[in-house]
């Protein structure tokens, strides 16, 4: 489903057939970042050099994208059902909270930062309108895709011709969830079963734990939102160390804090 660069040392990004704005969830290659944010690490909310390293990692993804540095926004996300539309762009410090952006401005790039959870960009290309969202299990399950929906509707956007991607995260092979958490699931709906799986080793599955199906879970809500069309990547955050970041994976080594993939979508030209 997805093709990236090749080149080694270059920006790297994968892209998707199902969206034809200029787009990409970029890996972890071809910025300037070192150590455990190397290389391409976009996200302020690291203890990475936000003035030189990300401001200069994020000039370089937007210039993938051709968009102005400037026009590049993301958002101070916080795991919520919040989704705000974009008209014009803001800075680091004036970022709003929220999870999902929208936007019909032409030239801006709209970002979702991520390190595991499940980046989406959306489409529809007949509206000019794009949309991108960070969706963790928090906010999958309390309503940001729908949220992000309905923020890209209002600005003329038709569920049925929405086309979106979810881009690198954890994979069902690789999250493994306490009894607790698949309980709050089903709490909300009893049909969630199906996202979890027993865990593979037998010690942990004693103690109840499951795996998830994170990625599912997301395209399953993008479906029930009535888009045209959602797909995952098919690339997993944590077992691929070489291409992307991973929280999780920086949690079990201990490194006490990890770079932060963006994945972006630009509004077309007019």
């Amino acid at each position: 489903m997805a093709s990236a660069s090749e080149q080694a040392g270059e920006i790297e990004a994968l892209t998707s057939p199902l969206l034809t704005a200029p787009h990409g969830f970029f890996t972890r290659r071809g910025g300037v970042s070192t150590g455990i944010y190397a290389s391409l690490n976009c996200g302020f909310g690291a203890k990475d050099d936000q003035a030189a390293q990300v401001a200069e990692n994020r000039r370089r993804a937007a210039a993938a994208l051709g968009a102005a540095p400037e026009r590049l926004v993301t958002a101070y996300q916080i795991h919520s059902a919040d989704a705000v539309a974009v008209a014009a762009p803001w800075t680091p410090e004036t970022a709003p909270k929220a999870d999902g952006l929208a936007t019909a401005a032409p030239g801006i790039a709209l970002g979702a930062l991520s390190a595991d959870c499940a980046p989406v960009l959306l489409e529809d290309a007949g509206a000019g309108v794009v949309g991108a969202c960070h969706s963790g299990w928090r906010g999958a399950l309390d309503g940001v895709i729908e949220a992000t929906l309905a923020a890209m509707e209002r600005l003329g956007a038709a569920r049925s011709r929405i086309r979106a991607a979810v881009g690198p995260c954890i994979g069902p092979e690789a999250y493994e969830v306490g009894p607790e958490f698949r309980e709050r699931f089903l709490a909300a709906n009893t049909g969630h079963d199906r996202f979890f799986r027993a865990a593979a080793d037998e010690a942990a599955r004693a103690m109840g734990k499951a795996r998830f199906d994170l990625p599912g879970f997301v395209v399953a809500a993008l479906r029930r939102g009535g888009v045209a069309e959602a797909a995952w990547i098919g690339r997993c955050t944590y077992a691929e160390e070489a291409l992307f970041f991973s929280n999780r994976r920086a949690v079990h080594r201990g490194d006490g804090d990890y770079g932060r993939l963006l994945s972006a979508i630009r509004a077309p030209d007019p």
